[in-house]
């Protein structure tokens, strides 16, 4: 699934994965995020840690009704607020989104897949 952007000079078609990729980029940039963890269920009890070239599998793009929405699964550090980690993503990848892309996201959605202590 691709979106389009309708533009003065023509459209504009933006896959799944470029959004993907951007907003993940954007997630990993704010403080307290280990990285982004496998959107499949744990692997005996431990989230997967995906490496930075992977991480369009943390996230998932959805489009309905031309409503724009992203799910991201992350890893946070031990020691810091969840609540904050998560929040701080949300408002980065929005804005991220908007500036680069010009996309208008409906809603950006956390999923903590698990803490990890930094050695």
């Amino acid at each position: 699934m691709t979106i389009k952007l309708n533009t003065e000079y023509g459209q504009i078609n933006i896959s799944d994965e470029a959004i993907a990729v951007i907003a993940g980029s954007a997630a990993m940039e704010c403080y307290g995020l280990v990285g982004m963890a496998s959107r499949k269920q744990f692997k005996d009890g431990f989230a997967e840690l995906l490496g930075r070239e992977n991480l369009t599998r943390g996230v998932e793009v959805n489009l309905d009704n031309n409503r724009l929405s992203i799910h991201l699964y992350i890893i946070v550090s031990y020691g810091t607020k969840i609540s904050e980690v998560a929040h701080n993503i949300q408002l980065k990848v929005k804005y991220v989104l908007n500036e680069v892309v010009g996309l208008d996201v409906d809603k950006v959605s956390i999923s903590v897949q698990g803490v990890r202590v930094s050695s």
